[in-house]
């Protein structure tokens, strides 16, 4: 787990007067799921942004596979992205395509001279992985919030990343289903060896997926090691933090 897969050094964002990331740096290292904790309107979600190339720096250096992102042209940003899947927090399927017409949707835009055939497989196969391969044929419409979650992250797996970015994962999700897309951010982990950055205030996702984790706190990183290295201690930052969340 030595190769750097994101570096990041000395970021700032800012909006207007509105100063959001003051100085980040994070590195995340090959097969490594590293979760980024803290409350909402901390810069979690500016900061996956600035990764995916959505948004450019104010200053810093984001290296991501190897490219200096925000000194990429449009092409070369394209072919980042493709190694790049962004899950967003409400799933972003198309209400207006079936959930296997969503997931082969990338597929085709993609790779245009991908067959059918192979379309087919690749939903699939894709589909199975997330544990939904029954939902083929359903609309976005008839599924729970678990299930659009699910098939969000499979939307976004069906190009086979390198790097996953998750934001908010369990955002309104009951505790039962919370627990099963955690499983599941571990599974896709395992089974398709991606690297993650995690964005959550939920403690119990930081707990079931985190090999590490970094908190958050207005624009700055005040903590990060494993989760009981960054809760094992008295700095009122952090318990404050604690406090504020669900854990007992």
């Amino acid at each position: 787990m030595n190769e750097k897969v994101i570096d990041i050094h000395d970021l700032y964002k800012s909006f207007g007067s509105n100063h959001v990331l003051r100085g980040i740096d994070i590195t995340v290292h090959k097969g490594e799921n590293v979760v980024v904790l803290g409350r909402s309107g901390t810069g979690k979600s500016v900061l996956i942004k600035i990764i995916a190339g959505l948004l450019k720096p104010d200053a810093g250096f984001v290296n991501v596979l190897g490219k200096e992102v925000d000194k990429l042209g449009t092409q070369d940003l394209r072919e980042l992205r493709l190694k790049v899947g962004f899950c967003f927090q409400n799933g972003a399927l198309y209400d207006s395509m079936t959930v296997g017409e969503n997931l082969a949707f990338p597929l085709k835009r993609n790779t245009p001279k991908i067959t059918n055939e192979q379309v087919r497989k690749m939903v699939n196969v894709t589909l199975e992985a997330v544990g939904l391969a029954k939902t083929i044929d359903q609309m976005p419409s008839e599924l729970s919030g678990g299930q659009r979650k699910r098939i969000g992250i499979a939307r976004t797996l069906i190009l086979r990343p390198d790097i996953m970015l998750y934001d908010e994962p369990t955002a309104g999700l009951d505790p039962i289903t919370c627990t099963e897309i955690n499983n599941l951010i571990n599974e896709v982990q395992r089974r398709f060896h991606t690297s993650s950055i995690i964005i959550t205030h939920d403690l119990t996702c930081a707990k079931d997926v985190g090999d590490k984790i970094v908190v958050m706190k207005e624009g700055k990183f005040v903590k990060q090691g494993t989760f009981d290295e960054v809760f094992s201690t008295k700095d009122e930052l952090i318990n404050e933090f604690y406090d504020y969340n669900f854990i007992q």
